[in-house]
């Protein structure tokens, strides 16, 4: 497994644990999946979902919710993540789906893509949050898991970085947006990036902000919103 540098001082309390995968697996449950999202409050790219299944017999350190650790630590855990892990599937909706779709069904689109990936029928799947964007059978909600929870902050990371990847990738194509460093996220760089040259192919055009450009392109509004505005 790849080296991970010492953790700074304030992420090495409460690290996550396997209090209720343990319940579960002695409860009879084997595939026991976590799963959390990132990219929901970005204005640009896609919102990615990861679902990770970790071992029962094996143990890895050094793994915190993905907010609580710089990109570089997550980026030096992301292959030791990635060689532990039983099973991992991550799926994305892209800028495009969460215009059409709206958030909520993006999201589960994403999620339905995870799993789909994973190849096996989970037993139980542990949420971050208190909303249930899987819409399946066995699904637990947990307030703050990601910082509770070992496999939901395994899925963390994998989603994080991966999503990350993706943005710095696409960074190049939209020269003074600087999605290399805010992923798409509002900040001023990006705010007035887009008030000057308008939105990019790869921003969600259904979104508020879209209203205070003044290029003249109006909002997207998928047609259920039209109909409902008697359009």
């Amino acid at each position: 497994m790849a080296t991970v540098p010492r953790l700074r001082t304030a992420t090495r309390r409460h690290p996550p644990g396997l209090r209720v995968e343990r319940d579960l697996w002695q409860s009879g449950a084997e595939i026991i999946v976590g799963m959390d999202e990132v990219g929901r409050g970005s204005w640009a790219g896609p919102l990615t979902v990861a679902a990770t299944v970790v071992p029962q017999d094996r143990r890895v350190y050094k793994i915190r919710d993905s907010k609580m650790l710089t990109e570089a630590e997550r980026e030096s855990l992301f292959d030791r993540v990635m060689g532990w892990v039983d099973r991992v599937g991550v799926g994305h909706a892209s800028n495009l789906e969460c215009d059409e779709l709206g958030m909520a069904d993006a999201q589960r689109l994403a999620a339905a893509r995870a799993l789909g990936r994973l190849g096996v029928s989970p037993d139980a799947i542990l949420v971050d949050g208190n909303w249930d964007f899987v819409g399946r059978p066995g699904v637990r909600l947990l307030v703050r898991g990601d910082r509770s929870s070992l496999s939901i902050a395994t899925a963390s990371i994998v989603a994080k970085v991966t999503r990350d990847r993706i943005m710095r990738n696409l960074a190049p194509n939209y020269p003074g947006f600087n999605f290399a460093s805010n992923k798409g996220y509002p900040c001023p760089v990006h705010r007035a990036a887009i008030a000057g040259w308008g939105p990019t192919a790869i921003h969600r055009r259904s979104w508020v902000f879209m209203d205070s450009l003044a290029w003249g392109i109006p909002r997207y509004q998928r047609m259920e919103q039209l109909t409902l505005d008697g359009i």
